[in-house]
């Protein structure tokens, strides 16, 4: 039985085989059937450099055209507090049996920026800034890009875009492996089904 919460240093030399390690038990031990369609779900904002972590993820993740996933959220279409409730709804009308993976930026301690933490259960996007929002999701990936504490919107407002773009692309990376992993255990089950 693996444990409920998980984390990876981005300046890990490993860091994505290890995140795909992680997001792939995660999503077993949640009893993600093949069947149900594999949803990345990518909240924030454009307009804040640490708050664009989940729309600069769905950007990188929408380049890979033949990913068997659907992605919500990227940089010309973010989800953001304003359109969440709208964007969920829709998942749930379009998609009814559905796995979602969300991801977003969050802020922590000092000694915990940088790393990604993978969760169990649905995301409760705007706590960092004490936004009550809807949860969304069946896990939840977060990468903590910068400290909390004090003026939360203008510590997002100066997070550093470089450093953002690189949790964006290791966690775009990783689900990416992780995907591709899924999606080959699925054929060769269904191989050996056959036979």
């Amino acid at each position: 039985m693996k444990s409920k919460n998980s984390r990876v240093h981005i300046d890990n030399n490993n860091a994505r085989i290890r995140l795909k390690r992680i997001i792939c038990d995660h999503i077993k031990y949640l009893s993600h059937k093949p069947e149900k369609k594999l949803i990345i779900l990518c909240v924030g904002t454009d307009r804040s450099t640490g708050d664009a972590l989940g729309p600069l993820t769905g950007t990188i993740l929408k380049r890979n055209k033949n990913l068997p996933v659907k992605i919500f959220g990227d940089i010309d279409n973010p989800v953001h507090a304003e359109n969440l409730h709208n964007i969920k709804k829709k998942i749930k009308t379009s998609y009814k049996y559905s796995f979602i993976i969300a991801i977003d930026a969050g802020l922590g301690k000092k000694s915990s920026v940088g790393y990604i933490n993978i969760n169990e259960g649905p995301l409760k996007p705007g706590t960092g800034v004490d936004k009550d929002l809807t949860e969304v999701g069946d896990m939840h990936i977060t990468g903590l890009v910068n400290i909390s504490g004090y003026m939360e919107y203008l510590v997002l407002q100066s997070t550093r875009l470089s450093f953002v773009m690189k949790m964006a692309k290791t966690i775009a990376d990783s689900l990416k492996l992780s995907v591709l992993n899924l999606e080959t255990e699925r054929k060769q089950q269904l191989k050996l089904k056959k036979i």
